[in-house]
């Protein structure tokens, strides 16, 4: 089954065995990183450092100063981790080990942009702000990620994206030495939690028939009993309340970025999104409606945790079309709860569950047991 590994251009820069280490895993393409969070990564291959830490979300090419000029929100370039056009010096050099390489575009996630500029942030219904966390209802926030999608995504040499984060995020975050694990938040009370009452939010609640103080109320509510360490009471109703307006939102997030990509980019042009087949997800792999999604992207990128297809049927119900991509994400990190052991055995089953591709996360991170285990599991190529 065709595969591709995601990747830094970190891993890759001043490590000139990298490519052909890549290669020999068995797959045809790299996912690499061209605008990408904050982040401290492993970098266990490595001649000359074991660790890596990106100090703030950037981009990893140089900024095209032409599109950006007289912008408020507009991309960070990287320090030091990434200098210059790394992302094009990495990918130049997979290219030549014969390696398809796209590009892997994380949207709304960036903790500087919420710090820098706090207005652009999610608001939960405590009135707390969500600094990582931008809120897409906004239109100076929408109208941003769409430019950042069109320059980051068709990076010279690129043969297509993936989009992660293209849509809501929320609580769930793994932020800076995060210390909220402390009270567990189920299903619906992180989505709760994830709402947002800005004041385009506000707005939008508006339109869609609700009084969004009534809304914060009820949410605050609802979630009281958690805080003790009960469990959340009427979460369901308020989703049921709010999916319909952060689902549209998030649509027409999704519908710009995909026509700004398809716009700057040459015909063939593959365009993936990160996705969850339940509407009302946040973060990385956000909700999208797998009736709809295909008519959109080329296909979508899908989490399966310990190896459990569970995600990829309700997409793969709908991926009819010839060309449409249903990608199965396996962690093959041992030491971030990935099994590289089994992936043959993981990858036959997400088969059988539709998928027509596979992605392998992350093989810059993995060490080289967990390589020489996905080598041998003959399951990419």
């Amino acid at each position: 089954m065709r595969a591709s590994a995601f990747l830094y251009p970190w891993d890759v820069i001043g490590d000139p065995d990298a490519p052909a280490r890549i290669a020999a895993l068995g797959v045809g393409q790299v996912t690499l990183a061209a605008a990408y969070h904050s982040t401290r990564a492993l970098t266990p291959h490595h001649p000359r450092h074991r660790v890596v830490t990106a100090e703030h979300a950037a981009v990893l090419y140089p900024v095209d100063e032409r599109r950006w000029s007289g912008s408020v929100l507009r991309p960070y370039a990287a320090g030091r981790w990434a200098p210059g056009d790394a992302y094009g010096e990495a990918a130049e050099a997979l290219a030549a080990a014969g390696l398809d390489v796209h590009s892997w575009v994380v949207l709304a996630h960036n903790s500087r942009l919420g710090a820098e500029h706090p207005e652009t942030s999610v608001v939960n219904a405590y009135g707390d702000r969500y600094p990582w966390a931008p809120c897409i209802a906004r239109p100076e926030v929408r109208a941003y990620l769409v430019a950042l999608a069109a320059e980051a995504a068709v990076r010279p040499g690129a043969r297509g994206t993936e989009l992660e984060s293209c849509g809501w995020y929320g609580l769930a975050h793994l932020h800076a030495h995060d210390k909220i694990a402390g009270v567990t938040l189920d299903d619906t009370a992180q989505y709760l939690m994830s709402l947002c009452f800005c004041g385009s939010c506000r707005q939008g609640y508006g339109e869609w028939g609700l009084d969004a103080e009534q809304l914060a109320g009820e949410v605050r509510a609802a979630l009281e009993p958690v805080w003790g360490g009960g469990a959340c009471t009427g979460g369901e109703k308020l989703l049921e309340a709010t999916v319909g307006y952060r689902g549209a939102v998030a649509r027409g997030l999704q519908e710009g970025v995909v026509a700004a990509v398809r716009g700057a980019a040459d015909p063939g042009f593959q365009v993936l999104l990160h996705a969850d087949p339940g509407v009302h997800r946040c973060g990385a792999n956000v909700g999208v409606d797998p009736a709809g999604v295909f008519g959109l992207a080329d296909g979508v990128v899908v989490p399966c945790a310990d190896g459990r297809p569970d995600l990829l049927r309700p997409f793969a119900a709908h991926a009819d079309a010839a060309g449409r991509v249903l990608a199965a994400n396996f962690v093959v990190v041992s030491g971030m709860g990935g099994a590289p052991g089994r992936l043959g055995e993981d990858v036959a089953r997400a088969a059988a569950a539709g998928a027509t591709e596979v992605r392998l996360y992350h093989a810059g991170l993995a060490s080289g047991e967990d390589l020489v285990c996905v080598r041998r599991s003959g399951a990419v190529g």
